[in-house]
């Protein structure tokens, strides 16, 4: 039997590293770096080299200092082709990683997010995701935060319990394009609750938030009922309140009580002096039935609509597993506060940087598999849009409603 042969992608004057790094606009680093003083820091290995270092170290799942720069200096010449960046000493780039503000990191974050949105038609902006959500005209947020676990006796910054060290990303998440709208990286010994503010700062009148019974705190939920925000949340099992009435439900069986509530507690009277609405559903976790009871500002929505809207939440703890099974966020290449922030921020334009190719050209599997063919052929000559054209070994479930045939962007040309 003659062995078929998968087809090989078009060649390319770039390697695939480079096309990924020209996604960034040249000017964009050297300003950022000149706005928080990291250019004055820097001499022989600038604030572009740094950038495109750590950017490998996600793209390789580098295990350390020395995976980073080793593969970088015996590939030194093809990294210089990327506007002139070197490969770093070990003793630069953990000099840079602890000293550089990551504060840059973040705002570059955030800039290429604004850069992509406006070069690339659609990203970012139309409903790609199925299911409930399509119902709904306003923005649905979804608000949680995942453990970044670190080495407790060389980080004592992050320590949280007596012998565990950690990190902690705080992310607001936006249910239709599934990119987030606020990050906040900070330890692990603070609770939720107290980024429930910072994390809805900008949330508009009509916008719906979703997020479980860590964020409940009363004052915060009426300040966003008297901006005009919606928002669906797990009631606490210790919540006192009494029914004022009991509304008809429309006869799903899963809806266990449905009712309309006001605090008993004079201090939560107080926080929330308006009327709630609290739903008991029947929820399947673990292939057993298990009660749940959810609370909304919502007066109108239908009981379904209020159990329905809060499954919708799970979508950011995918949104989790997809970039802590694939970016570098176990091995980390400094200890410092300051170098933690400047690699979760650098695996997070990764993540951005690899929706913005699936949505470009239509990547029907998962997000993990385009990972892995991208980190394949950091080095390889081939046209990278062809390859995730071509690429794949069984029939995907569907292409994603919205992307373009073909869209511009610097780097591809």
């Amino acid at each position: 039997m003659k062995k078929q042969h998968k087809h090989k992608p078009a060649g390319h004057r770039y390697t695939t590293l480079k096309q990924l790094c020209n996604l960034i606009p040249g000017h964009m680093v050297s300003s950022l770096a000149q706005k928080h003083g990291v250019d004055i820091q820097s001499r022989t290995y600038t604030p572009w080299s740094h950038v495109v270092s750590l950017l490998y170290a996600h793209f390789s799942h580098a295990l350390g200092l020395n995976d980073v720069c080793d593969a970088l200096q015996m590939n030194a010449a093809a990294l210089s082709t990327i506007r002139g960046a070197v490969p770093p000493s070990r003793n630069n780039l953990s000099h840079a990683n602890k000293i550089r503000n990551a504060d840059m990191a973040e705002e570059l974050y955030w800039c290429m997010m604004k850069h992509l949105m406006d070069t690339v038609p659609g990203f970012a902006k139309g409903k790609v995701r199925r299911g409930y959500l399509r119902r709904f005209s306003k923005t649905i947020h979804a608000l949680d935060s995942t453990t970044i676990q670190l080495v407790a006796n060389c980080m004592d910054w992050a320590k949280h319990r007596r012998r565990k060290a950690a990190a902690k990303c705080h992310l607001r998440l936006d249910l239709q394009s599934f990119l987030p709208r606020c990050a906040i990286i900070d330890t692990a010994k603070h609770h939720d609750s107290t980024m429930t503010q910072s994390l809805c700062a900008e949330l508009k009148p009509g916008e719906i938030a979703v997020f479980d019974k860590a964020y409940n705190k009363f004052k915060h939920l009426f300040e966003l009922t008297v901006r005009g925000v919606w928002w669906v949340g797990r009631a606490k099992d210790n919540m006192q309140y009494k029914a004022v009435r009991t509304p008809e439900t429309t006869g799903q069986k899963r809806i266990l009580r449905y009712e309309v509530i006001e605090m008993v507690v004079e201090a939560s009277k107080k926080a929330y002096p308006c009327e709630l609405r609290r739903v008991v559903a029947l929820v399947e976790i673990n292939g057993k039935d298990v009660e749940i009871a959810f609370i909304t500002n919502h007066l109108e929505w239908s009981a379904w609509t209020v159990a329905e809207l809060y499954r919708c939440r799970w979508d950011i703890e995918v949104f989790f597993k997809e970039i802590k099974q694939t970016l570098q966020l176990s091995d980390f290449l400094g200890y410092s506060a300051n170098a933690v922030r400047w690699q979760i921020w650098m695996g997070l334009l990764v993540h951005l940087l690899m929706r913005c190719l699936a949505f470009m050209h239509g990547w029907e599997h998962s997000f993990k598999r385009q990972f892995t063919v991208v980190r394949a052929v950091l080095w390889r000559r081939w046209n990278l849009p062809a390859l995730l054209d071509s690429y794949g070994t069984a029939k995907p479930p569907g292409r994603i409603r919205g992307a373009p045939e073909q869209a511009y962007l610097p780097g591809f040309v």
